[in-house]
């Protein structure tokens, strides 16, 4: 089953981490990832853009409405995800739980919807 691991963090605390603490996090991505590849439980995964860079759409009575910046104000924001395979929701929270920002933020883990 495949599951979504979105991973949330405060880009306001990260962007204030030195250069030393960015690079070792990035390393620590990079290993976590390969190790992922290597088990076979990587599908995709992405960084995302801070929040400052996002549009939101809504369709209402057949008018499309824009909205500089993210659906909600909240403490942690959405920075990237990684889609894995796991045999079950224990594999899927084990893996999100070695995702580095697990340490900083939160990873919300959902199951990917399965059509016939």
């Amino acid at each position: 089953m495949q599951y979504l691991l979105m991973i949330y963090q405060s880009e306001a605390e990260y962007a204030s981490n030195d250069a030393a603490t960015t690079q070792k996090m990035l390393q620590e991505y990079g290993a976590f990832t390969q190790s992922i590849i290597h088990s076979g439980n990587f599908k995709a995964a992405d960084r995302l853009q801070p929040t400052s860079t996002a549009t939101t759409v809504r369709v209402r009575d057949g008018k499309t409405l824009t909205t500089d910046g993210p659906f909600a104000e909240t403490r942690e924001q959405l920075g990237g995800y990684y889609l894995v395979e796991a045999k079950d929701l224990d594999e899927a929270l084990a893996i999100a739980a070695r995702i580095p920002s697990a340490r900083i933020g939160s990873i919300e883990v959902r199951p990917i919807w399965a059509y016939d």
